[in-house]
């Protein structure tokens, strides 16, 4: 099985584990991971390093993400999503759309957010989900976070409740049922998540993930060189140079801006690796040995279309 990346549209129901438990089997090796969970409940875009490409997860992780949700507005629970038991509300039937809207644009920008008791943030060596689930009362310190568009798209009254449906921009470590708790509380009706889904990571859209009961791995992949390349700045390596990185030497005179990563591309359109260049050498951030090689018929080498 060759390297890359795969975008996966999880369902609902189940856990990011079982999706790359699902994905091993189909793509027969164990040495697939994913860069940021899905709660059960929340379905969308997954992303998967498969073989050596699981090397830029840690690359994935921390780019910006959107999200499409429904919040309840009218109704708390202790999870802070529809996965938990009632604690209290008010009726928010009576809400007026200019009050829901001042109150969104309040909660952009750069923010200090409660990250929800169900996060998967570790509290004395254990996540706080799992102190949460079993009853005991979690307190997380506020972190900062940034939310870039908190757009309302729809709302429906039933009863004493109001659901919204919402679009949301966000930094990565921002929690969306933080947001449907915060706006329930500064409305003074409470308010918890009952759908989510993830529509985007970075540069990578949902409109190009793979449906789970569809799923061919082989002919899914996102070379890892088209995946670098959109995350990174390029470098086209020589052959002496590729031979030179791959021997864990430094490549001077490259004429590279100091930063990085920098993705490096050898002759035949491989990722050879990342780099970071100081004082005008390069080093090696990461090697991506030869099984990341791109044949014709991985998605995303070279000269594949653009979505």
């Amino acid at each position: 099985m060759r390297s890359g990346i795969l975008l996966l549209d999880k369902p609902q129901g189940i856990t990011s584990h079982d999706a790359v438990a699902r994905v091993r089997r189909a793509a027969g090796t164990r040495r697939v991971g994913h860069a940021g969970t899905l709660d059960p409940m929340a379905t969308g875009l997954l992303v998967l390093g498969v073989e050596s490409a699981t090397r830029l997860l840690t690359y994935l992780v921390g780019l910006d993400k959107e999200y499409l949700a429904t919040i309840r507005l009218g109704s708390s629970t202790n999870t802070d999503d529809a996965d938990g038991q009632f604690t209290g509300g008010a009726p928010a039937s009576g809400l007026a759309d200019s009050a829901i809207r001042e109150r969104l644009a309040a909660m952009t920008g750069e923010i200090e957010q409660v990250p929800s008791s169900v996060s998967a943030i570790k509290v004395d060596g254990k996540r706080a989900y799992t102190l949460a689930r079993a009853g005991e009362e979690v307190a997380l310190a506020a972190r900062r976070v940034t939310v870039s568009a908190l757009e309302l798209l729809d709302g429906r009254r039933e009863g004493d409740l109001l659901d919204l449906d919402v679009r949301v921009e966000c930094s990565s470590g921002t929690y969306v049922r933080a947001i449907a708790r915060d706006l329930g509380a500064a409305l003074g009706v409470g308010g918890h998540l009952t759908a989510l889904r993830r529509t985007r990571i970075g540069p990578f859209a949902i409109s190009d993930a793979s449906l789970l009961e569809d799923l061919e791995p082989r002919s899914a992949l996102l070379a890892p060189s088209a995946v670098a390349t959109r995350l990174f700045p390029e470098f086209r390596l020589s052959e002496q140079q590729e031979v030179d990185l791959g021997h864990g030497k430094r490549l001077a005179g490259t004429g590279l801006a100091d930063g990085g990563p920098v993705a490096a591309i050898g002759a035949a359109g491989r990722l050879c690796g990342l780099l970071e260049v100081k004082a005008g050498v390069a080093r090696t951030l990461v090697n991506f040995p030869a099984d990341s090689a791109e044949p014709s018929g991985v998605a995303g080498g070279p000269g594949a279309p653009e979505e």
